[in-house]
This record gives C-alpha cells, structure tokens and sequence, in this order.
C-alpha cells in the first residue's frame, strides 16, 4: 500500500471527519456547514484555520477522487450533501490507531501524555505506556503511519507525529515542555491535598479579611460572575473551592440560588460565620454531588479551585464536575496559565507550603472537549493590582441537552 500524502487542508478534513464520527454520530456524516465549523474550531486545532465552503468542497472533491472520502446524500427527498471519511478503512486503522492518528491529524507534533490526554472521547487509553505502545506499533508498520521527532533542548518527551503528509514544526525549543507539571504528586494526591488544607485552614482569617472584597477591582471577573449566574437560570449553583463564601455570596446577591464547597474546615467555618444565610459544606470536587433539590447543577463554578492539581489531574477534574451539570448546565473554571509550578512560602501573609501549578491552555480546554462540554468560550487577562503576576484564563462550556 502506497500511503496517502495529505495536504495541511486535506489533513484538516479527514481529521475533522474521524474525530466526529465518534464524538458526534448522531449528526455524522456532516453536512458543509458542521465541516465548516469543525475544520475551524478554536480548541483542539493547531493551527487554528479559517477554511472557507469552497475550499472545503474543493478539498472534498480531490479526496472524493483518490478515495478517500465519500458524498452521500443527507436523506430522502433532501438535496443536501454530507460528507464521510474513509481513511481509517483505506489504512486498516484499528480504534486505538485511528483515535492517535485522528489527533496528530489535528493538532500536529505531540508527546504521548498529551496524545493520552487528547484522545479521551476517542479511545480510553489506561496510560501514557499504553500510548507508546500503539506508537511504536504504527511506526513498525511496513508503511510506516507515525514517527519519533529528536528530542530538543527544554523538552522531557519525544513528541511524534503522522506521515500523511507535511506536519509543521515548531522552531526552537519548546520551553513549556520542560515543566514538570506531576511534581505535586511525588508524594501521592493524598498528601498533597493535605497540604493543601493544612495551608488555607491556617490561612482561613486573614484570607477573608484581605480578599473578601477582591472584586471591587476587578470588573471583569464580576461581568463574567453574573455570566455565569444568567447562564444557569433558575437552576442552583455550586461554588467549588468557595474559600471563605465571598464569590459565593456574590453569586447570591446577583440572584442565584448558590451553595459552597470546599476542601478546608477553616475555610468553611468563616464562610459560616461571615454568610450565615448560605449554604457551605467541606468537600473535594473529585467527589461533587448533584445538589439536593433539583437533577443537576445549572452552574457549576470552579475559580482557581484547580491551581494546586497536576496537568494529568485536569481531565478527569472537569469530567466530575460536568457529570454534575443539568443538561444545558455551565461549568466556569479560572485558572493561572503559563509553564511554571511556583512554590509559595506565603500567602496572604502567612507562611505556607503550597505547589501553584500555571497551567497549559491548550490541555484545560481539551479536558473540556473530553467531557463533552460544548459551546465553549474563553477568555484571558493579566493581573490587576495586588495580584500574583500570572495570565488569568477563564473557561465556559455547556453540558449537552
């Protein structure tokens, strides 16, 4: 067999195609107008296109020709087109292959942690190991589908890519690789969030007596508070990693009904005592439950409640939040973004021992894909005044329903 060599938009398509074909079947094969829209998403693209209907219908026909994929009509009596990709018959793709070749069709060169993080709604991998494995299985293929890049200065991971066709690579060295972001977790999450709750149970009161009232500076976070109460509608709220009840009571006087939880008794206990009228329990958002009164939370805040938690802790963080959305639900996650883990020695003026973790956009928003969190939107700022130097990312999506 003589594999296909596939141009960037020809890889855009196929790509496109395999990748929706499993997280969207209902609606697959897809008309010009979802193709459209999917070769040009903003999350889970590198890069990040701007094709055009008759590019596509262009690129369309020429693979169309070479086999590689079929127009079918969209159903009795109608006249619209779809369109079907039959790459991963063309090649033999197993599951396992077709999700990995799926992504690097997608998002270019990448490290098998990234490909297992990427691949969640396509094929559940158990680990990275497993990743190499299928890996090397593709590149010992007789016509090779994939191979090893050299490893660069700054980068931990050999990164891989397909060989359908020209994959760009970046210049230089990759820095935000070199961080080692699952340093939080030498000694295991247990102690790691004991940490955690030690530090904010004894930071408790000057926390509140400091940043109770934060968003007085700081507009934009309250534009997308309120978002967030508008979105949720008359569906309850729950504020995860609340602190001590400030955003949560904000929550409440923008009229939501609203609750917080949070991993620190200290914390818990101010938020008590400071907002009496509110509902506030310990508790991990790992093991967040549907509110008690309704099927589903109609919004589910987590503002920088995931600042403490390893690149690898991401997708399954966010996939037990989404699972307990309403349908229609809003999942609101702020975070730090960049390629650090700093260790804090204060905060708020007290000593502490705490890991920050400023965190990869690229992953948090594919952590969001892989829970199946739709109409995405985000957003990012620098600090404001008396804030720790860091780009803020913020991140909405919406349950399915």
């Amino acid at each position: 067999m003589v594999l296909p060599v596939l141009s960037p938009e020809e890889q855009r398509v196929l790509g496109s195609l395999l990748e929706k074909q499993r997280t969207v079947a209902a609606t697959y094969p897809l008309s010009l107008n979802s193709l459209r829209l999917a070769c040009n998403q903003t999350s889970s693209r590198d890069p990040i296109t701007e094709l055009d209907d008759a590019t596509i219908e262009a690129v369309a026909r020429e693979l169309k020709s070479r086999g590689l994929l079929r127009v079918v009509w969209a159903g009795k009596g109608s006249r619209a087109l779809k369109y079907h990709q039959l790459l991963d018959e063309v090649l033999s793709l197993q599951p396992d292959e077709r999700a990995l070749i799926t992504v690097l069709l997608l998002r270019g060169a990448q490290a098998p942690g990234e490909l297992k993080t990427r691949t969640e709604r396509l094929h559940p991998f158990a680990d990275r190991e497993q990743v190499e494995q299928v890996l090397q299985r593709l590149a010992a293929l007789p016509q090779p589908l994939v191979r090893q890049l050299e490893r660069r200065p700054g980068q931990q991971d050999h990164r891989w890519v397909h060989l359908l066709g020209p994959v760009a690579e970046p210049p230089g060295p990759v820095t935000a690789a070199s961080v080692d972001r699952e340093a939080v977790l030498a000694d295991g999450a247990a102690a790691r969030d004991a940490r955690v709750r030690d530090a904010y149970d004894a930071v408790a009161e000057s926390y509140f007596e400091q940043l109770g009232d934060e968003l007085v500076s700081k507009p934009f976070d309250v534009w997308l508070l309120e978002r967030v109460t508008s979105l949720a509608g008359s569906n309850p709220i729950v504020d995860v990693g609340c602190g001590p009840g400030h955003l949560t009571a904000f929550l409440a006087d923008a009229g939501a009904q609203v609750s917080g939880v949070d991993l620190s008794p200290a914390m818990i206990d101010v938020a008590r005592r400071e907002f009496p009228d509110l509902d506030f329990s310990v508790g991990s958002l790992f093991t967040l439950l549907r509110p008690r009164t309704a099927a589903g939370w109609g919004g589910v805040l987590a503002w920088y409640s995931l600042v403490h938690l390893a690149a690898s802790e991401l997708t399954p963080a966010v996939a037990a939040l989404a699972r307990t959305l309403t349908p229609g639900g809003v999942l609101a996650v702020a975070v730090h973004v960049g390629a650090e883990v700093r260790r804090a020695a204060e905060l708020v003026g007290e000593p502490v021992d705490l890991d920050f973790v400023l965190h990869d956009q690229a992953q948090l928003l594919a952590a969001f894909d892989a829970a199946g969190l739709t109409q995405l939107e985000w957003y990012r700022r620098g600090p404001v005044a008396g804030e720790a130097p860091t780009e803020r990312l913020y991140v909405l999506g919406r349950a399915a329903g």
